[in-house]
């Protein structure tokens, strides 16, 4: 058995690990919930995303939460760019041609990075890697820390914007009756577009929180994608509150497993609970019965 302190202290590490799975969870499930595609290039965007912080910091002494400034605006603009002008044309309305497409864009990412930067893996040296936090008795490194609140906070806005804004009025409408919505004057292709940059925005956000206490190599979205499928479906398909809960749930249980046993199996329990989600509540934790 372990003791208070340590299931504590790995406890508070699983939800600063899943706040981030819930942030990339978020651009997944929003992409799915409007343009009703899993975007098979999330896990890619995601690599060239901590590679666009690493090399703002290695090349302009930009700091990863600096770069929040930079990355938002510039995956929001490449997957704004990437929808309307390929992922569309391309896909020529058909669902399963967009599935295609977007594994098309990741084997293409993945193969460019590896091109360019070998399999090489790249981490940056901050002057706060090292800092800790104390909480009730734990000690949890500073940017952990830092990328739980801002996570949340990137989570937050997001789910506001979806509720209070026309923006998000207009991506709820698209989501639930396309034709409803353009019937009544709301641009769906320019909607599908929007929603797809702020869904890889999330990714931008995720990078600059990860890279100070993680790592970049060409691999590196494959595990987290992965976990953000999971993620998804555990909540419930288009469920912004799931994506939030279960990927706090998915970090606390992956940390814990962690304990018990050991990093390697650390994600039995992962795919445990997705199991026995799918066998008893086939929706989700918070997706409605079809």
């Amino acid at each position: 058995m372990f003791d208070i302190p340590i299931l504590w202290a790995s406890w508070l590490n699983g939800l600063t690990t899943g706040a981030i799975y819930a942030l990339v969870a978020l651009g997944l499930t929003l992409i799915y919930g409007v343009l009703h595609i899993v975007n098979f290039a999330h896990g890619a965007a995601l690599m060239a995303a901590l590679y666009g912080v690493y090399f703002l910091f290695t090349r302009l002494h930009v700091d990863p939460y600096a770069a929040l400034l930079v990355m938002l605006p510039a995956m929001f603009a490449a997957g704004y760019l990437l929808q309307r002008h390929l992922i569309a044309r391309a896909s020529r309305g058909n669902e399963q041609n967009v599935l295609l497409v977007t594994l098309g864009i990741s084997i293409v990412l993945e193969n460019l990075a590896l091109y360019l930067f070998r399999s090489d893996t790249y981490t940056i040296d901050t002057p706060y890697a090292l800092s800790t936090v104390e909480l009730l008795g734990a000690s949890i490194a500073l940017p952990k820390v830092i990328a739980f609140a801002g996570a949340l906070l990137a989570c937050g806005l997001l789910m506001l914007m979806i509720r209070r804004t026309t923006l998000g009025r207009a991506i709820r409408a698209v989501a639930r009756e396309k034709q409803g919505a353009r019937v009544v004057g709301i641009d769906v292709e320019r909607v599908y577009a929007l929603s797809f940059g702020i869904g890889l925005a999330c990714l931008g956000a995720a990078a600059c929180f990860l890279l100070p206490a993680y790592y970049v190599n060409p691999r590196v979205g494959d595990g987290f994608v992965l976990i953000a499928f999971t993620v998804v479906v555990l909540g419930g398909m288009g469920s912004f509150a799931g994506a939030l809960w279960g990927g706090l749930l998915i970090g606390v249980v992956e940390s814990l497993g962690g304990l018990w046993l050991g990093d390697s199996l650390g994600q039995v329990g992962i795919f445990l609970i997705f199991i026995l989600v799918l066998l008893f509540r086939p929706q989700g934790l918070f997706g409605a019965k079809a």
